[in-house]
């Protein structure tokens, strides 16, 4: 049986080549580690490759080697390692360590020196070996039994493979490199000899440098450009040529008291990667750890303790300070494992398996009750049938008062052989008095949901008392940190993996629902849920106290809009699915019409969702220009490639973008709003997600409701589906120009306060500053231009977008910027103020306190740090934009709840409120929502409400 290849990977290489190929990835704390994840996953990837080979990872060490000694500008000219670079190699080096791999770095050579030595050490034993790198010098060790692979590219060179990669065999790569040079490493070479001549002397004369400078004369017939000048070149050069060729050459001969057997890699340490997987945020990698360790754990059960680990090092600053190439504290020898402080970070918990019970009895059962009663907080959850809170069906449901103990208590189990399980109805009479009870503190992992399943169940029950909700605690705390699922944040803030739904359900279409999952499994599941729960929001909010002005968003702001939110869900929204299927049948035939357009302009048919086939007609037929490629290199046919084209007056993109805008009205609302009707109440009930957007913004789903376009005709005859039943109107408030007037609020510019004060169209008054002239001479296209500037410089737009958006040159659009700076010089204060502030402290904020943490702030890339930039300036006013609306959401919840009337809030879309009234009461509800969200935060500049009545939406707005 033939032996498994040796493996040597080039890792210094890689690391350089992951870091400038791959797309930057940092962690929550702005840590840079995307070059990290690409050298690991790569050796992932070959380890699965090769499972029974000898393996090593070869670094540069420390230091000078010899090559410097011989030459003093040996790699002169590399700059310095970038420093978000050099914070990733003692990550690297330690997460290599803890896979298990032997890692190797020899002080006085470079890792290819090592992997050299070692390559033919193994070829001369008859054994196979596979060098991983993308270090072209390599490939003079390729040789009957060495393999380079370029894990990168995919690409494969045996001796065939580098002949036809650079022309000539192994033997002569070194020849090769010595005659042209090698600027990354500042080989000298020979001057004015590039890649062909160097090939062409080295084919022409037919061997290496000895050979070439034995046969000078024959040089200049060959057929290369400037060969007869060659001969006095080389002559003159020919020292440099030499040394070039002892550079360039591989050392094969490093004193290394090393076998293959050595090499062997050894099982991944958990208790070392573990600490750096949570450090880095490699949260896949984690949970897969996470779960072998479960897999691997006594199957015994055992009351759960919260365990603190001791903290970890900081690994990043631990590498800040190392010099290019080095690898920090190495030694000259194989190390598999490192000497790495078993930990997790410094504000992570590990979770231990907890207590979980099933409740079939009527005694337990009402223990459990007393011991609600009898609880400061009770953390519960609720198991359905459905992720769909309408049309969902209770379960079951559990509960946890004590971290690391649980129960869930199961009512409508379906499946054949379920034990006897409590009556339903009966179990929800005994909660009902503990739920509803204000008083009685509760938390919840996105509460919404079960607040509106418990109040759709068979025996309906009014939640109150949620005073906390994981999923909002993790997310006013850090919004871009992780996604605020639970899974997620067990893995982040628990180090715990989850029992996931899809590993006791199965997947796809044979996929259980809740119901008809046996106990045995169920049970642990759900209580699970309610154990992390808990556990989550004591981690969570112990942060949230140190952090008085987020905690306050939090109890001020997310928790009391909770049930504000269930409510509006299950109030829904009535829409006439008949005007949407007369739409539907409508755009369809415009669809149609377009197709047979764009067949007549390209001269022949073809499939318009077919890029390929669209990028033939576009650039081969027609000739187009091409303003973009993809990442395969092909023109692109992207939205925004054609919006571009289509700008430039070619007339196929624009039929092209007509046709995807209407294709997309037609899929995505009148084809599919129908069908999201609920046959339970005949309305359609949109999820309105707290914790998705950034900024703090709302967003919806099932359907999304916020992206319906309002500025074509056919946008906004899908608002017109959404009607008032017989006898009711719609009323719809929204906030006027909320953005630009929190932008005066905080920049405190007086030129664009009073222009709000006084009530101004301040679009016209901008114009009036910028073009100067009166107010009352202000064209059309000039307050036009000036609604691009006041709204594009909040979005951080320069002159070049702005030229593009309003018809004019780069260097009027500046002008115009400057005039706009010049007028409201308050706004440009607010601006770099704003972004000194956020590359100080790594976080804007809203009025309110609610916090956006920017990690590419100070980004040594120009273009992340301007795009944090731009966010750093739009986040504070968008985010108190969203804070305010879900302030006056809460507010006119409240007065609707009070005062009785028959009216209801219906939608929410951005900064706009929906109300279904009945038709008598339409002059006193609009009367009063006015003061109602105009008075809800006082501004130094007015909010104004605009106030709409209609019998569909469209109308109102």
């Amino acid at each position: 049986m033939s032996q498994a290849p040796l493996v040597l990977v080039d890792g210094s290489s890689y690391l350089y080549r992951a870091f400038h190929a791959l797309p930057p990835l940092t962690n929550s704390k702005g840590l840079p580690t995307g070059a990290v994840k690409g050298v690991l996953n790569m050796l992932r990837s070959l380890r699965r490759q090769y499972p029974d080979s000898p393996f090593a990872v070869v670094f540069d060490a420390k230091g000078g080697t010899f090559r410097d000694e011989m030459f003093a500008d040996y790699k002169a000219n590399r700059p310095p390692m970038p420093d978000e670079l050099r914070l990733q190699v003692e990550p690297l080096h330690a997460s290599v360590r803890g896979l298990g791999l032997p890692l190797l770095c020899v002080e006085g050579v470079e890792a290819d020196d090592v992997i050299g030595t070692l390559a033919r050490q193994s070829a001369a034993e008859g054994r196979d070996v596979v060098i991983s790198t993308g270090d072209k010098d390599m490939a003079q060790l390729v040789c009957k039994h060495v393999t380079l692979v370029n894990t990168m590219t995919g690409s494969v060179y045996d001796i065939e493979g580098v002949k036809e990669k650079f022309g000539v065999g192994p033997e002569l790569i070194i020849d090769y490199l010595a005659l042209m040079g090698d600027k990354i490493d500042n080989i000298p070479g020979v001057p004015g000899v590039g890649e062909k001549t160097a090939l062409g002397l080295l084919v022409g004369i037919g061997g290496g440098l000895d050979v070439i400078y034995a046969n000078l004369d024959k040089v200049p017939d060959l057929p290369i450009r400037g060969a007869k000048t060659l001969p006095a070149k080389l002559a003159e050069h020919r020292e440099m040529a030499y040394l070039s060729y002892k550079l360039a050459t591989i050392k094969l001969d490093v004193p290394l008291d090393l076998n293959c057997s050595q090499l062997m890699p050894g099982e991944p340490d958990i208790e070392v990667l573990r600490p750096l997987y949570e450090d880095l945020e490699f949260k896949g990698w984690l949970d897969e750890l996470l779960r072998q360790t479960k897999s691997a754990a006594p199957k015994a059960k055992s009351a759960a303790k919260l365990e603190l680990a001791p903290p970890a090092g900081d690994l990043f600053s631990a590498a800040a300070s190392g010099e290019p190439g080095e690898a920090q504290g190495e030694v000259p020898a194989v190390e598999a494992a490192a000497d790495v402080q078993q930990a997790a970070t410094d504000d992570q918990a590990t979770m231990v398996a907890g207590e979980y019970r099933t409740i079939l009895e009527q005694g337990e059962f009402d223990t459990l009750l007393e011991d609600l009663k009898q609880a400061e907080l009770i953390a519960f959850d609720t198991e359905t049938t459905s992720v769909d809170a309408q049309q969902a069906q209770l379960v079951g449901l559990s509960f946890a008062v004590k971290a690391g103990e649980a129960v869930y208590v199961p009512v409508a189990h379906s499946y054949m052989g379920v034990p006897q399980q409590l009556d339903r109805d009966a179990v929800l009479r005994a909660l009902k008095p503990i739920l509803e009870d204000p008083n009685k503190a509760k938390v919840g992992q996105h509460a919404k949901y079960d607040i509106n399943v418990l109040a759709n169940a068979t025996t309906p029950i009014n939640v109150q008392g949620v005073a906390f909700d994981t999923m909002l605690e993790s997310y006013v705390l850090d919004s871009t940190a992780t996604r605020h699922d639970m899974d997620s944040l067990s893995l982040k803030y628990l180090g715990h993996s989850t029992i996931r739904f899809e590993g006791i359900a199965g997947k796809g279409a044979k996929q259980l629902t809740f119901d008809q999952i046996a106990l045995e499994q169920a049970g642990p599941y759900a209580a699970e849920d309610a154990d992390v729960t808990l556990r989550l929001h004591q981690n969570l909010w112990s942060r949230l106290e140190q952090q008085p002005s987020v905690a306050s968003v939090l109890r001020d702001i997310e928790i009391p809009l909770v049930p504000v939110l269930a409510r509006i869900e299950r109030n829904g929204a009535l829409v006439d699915a008949k005007l949407l299927g007369e739409h539907s049948r409508e755009l369809g035939e415009k669809l149609v019409a377009l197709e047979r357009q764009a067949f007549e302009v390209a001269g022949e048919e073809f499939n318009l969702g077919s890029p390929k086939q669209l990028g033939a007609i576009l650039y081969e037929k027609l000739g187009l220009p091409i303003i973009s490629k993809t990442a395969k290199g092909q023109a692109s046919t992207a939205e925004a490639v054609l919006a571009e084209l289509a700008e430039q007056d070619y007339e196929l993109p624009k039929v092209l973008m007509q046709y995807r805008s209407l294709s997309k009205l037609k899929s995505t609302y009148t084809d599919r709003l129908p069908e999201q009707i609920n046959p339970r109440t005949g309305r359609i009930h949109t999820s309105y997600q707290q914790a998705v957007a950034s900024t703090g913004r709302l967003s919806s789903s099932d359907p999304n409701l916020q992206n319906i376009p309002i500025r074509s005709a056919e946008g906004r005859r899908i608002r017109q589906a959404f009607v008032a039943p017989k006898g009711y109107k719609l009323v719809a408030a929204d906030y006027s120009q909320i953005e630009l007037r929190i932008m005066a609020h905080l920049s405190r510019d007086e030129g664009l306060m009073n222009a709000f004060r006084d009530n101004l169209d301040v679009h016209t008054a901008t114009a009036a500053e910028v073009f100067k002239v009166e107010l009352d001479q202000v064209t059309n296209d000039q307050r036009r231009s000036a609604k691009a500037i006041n709204f594009g410089l909040i979005y951080g737009m320069g002159a070049q977008k702005l030229a593009k958006d309003i018809g004019v040159d780069n260097k009027t659009a500046k002008a115009y910027i400057e005039t706009y700076f010049a007028r409201y010089p308050g706004v440009r204060e607010y601006m770099d103020r704003t972004r000194r502030q956020a590359a100080e402290q790594g976080y804007v904020e809203t009025l309110f306190g609610r916090r956006l943490y920017l990690p590419a702030i100070n980004s040594s890339r120009p273009q992340e740090r301007a795009g944090a930039e731009r966010t750093a300036i739009n986040a504070p006013m968008q985010g108190t934009a969203a804070d305010i609306i879900k302030k006056a959401m809460v507010a006119v919840d409240e007065w609707l709840s009070e005062s009785g009337l028959d009216a209801r809030v219906i939608l929410q879309v951005h900064d706009e409120l929906v109300l279904e009234v009945r038709e008598d009461l339409v002059e006193q509800v609009s009367a009063q929502i006015r003061p109602l969200m105009g008075e809800t935060v006082k501004l130094d500049v007015p909010l104004l409400v605009e106030v709409g009545v209609g019998n569909n939406w469209d109308e109102a707005h």
